[in-house]
């Protein structure tokens, strides 16, 4: 794993709990814990920043035409992982340790925890075991990979939605 002590990181922010970093090799930001967690423990409160009807590759969707940007912005650098490690709590605005966590690793979150539809589908390359490779949004996801997941009360409701009107067909 790179640290902090790695010459692989520059150091662009400190924010007292975390740190953007980013990669030498290909100028990537990144946010990286400076302290322990635990699972179900608080890491951040956080509020909107700017409200819109439309997704952009920066908001997190809290409603069907509801996107937020995140304060404080420095949250905007929690990259996806098919295996995260952190939660975006859009009901308490909170962002929440889904494992334990140690001082230097970088934050995680499943993009679609918090997407319907991504407005910027990608091909993810995480490593992770659990990689799903195509990332689009949680309407795109099978009944077996939601259940591997924790999802936002608003993306619990759409998927709830869809599956009411599979029953229905």
């Amino acid at each position: 794993m790179d640290t902090l002590t790695s010459s692989a990181y520059t150091i662009i922010s400190n924010h007292e709990f975390a740190e953007v970093r980013r990669k030498t090799s290909n100028d990537q930001n990144a946010l990286f814990v400076l302290r322990s967690y635990q699972p179900g423990e608080l890491i951040s409160d956080f509020s909107a920043g700017t409200i819109g009807t439309e997704p952009t590759y920066l908001t997190v969707q809290v409603d069907v035409d509801k996107h937020i940007t995140l304060q404080p912005e420095f949250l905007q650098y929690i990259n996806h992982s098919c295996d995260p490690n952190v939660f975006f709590d859009t009901t308490n605005m909170q962002l929440i340790a889904l494992k334990e966590l140690q001082p230097e690793e970088e934050l995680t979150f499943f993009y679609p925890s918090t997407e319907w539809k991504m407005t910027q589908s990608f091909n993810c390359y995480c490593g992770s075991h659990k990689c799903l490779n195509q990332i689009k949004g949680a309407s795109f996801l099978s009944k077996a990979v939601q259940e591997s997941y924790r999802f936002t009360d608003f993306i619990q409701l759409q998927l709830a939605k869809k599956a009411a009107r599979r029953k229905v067909a």
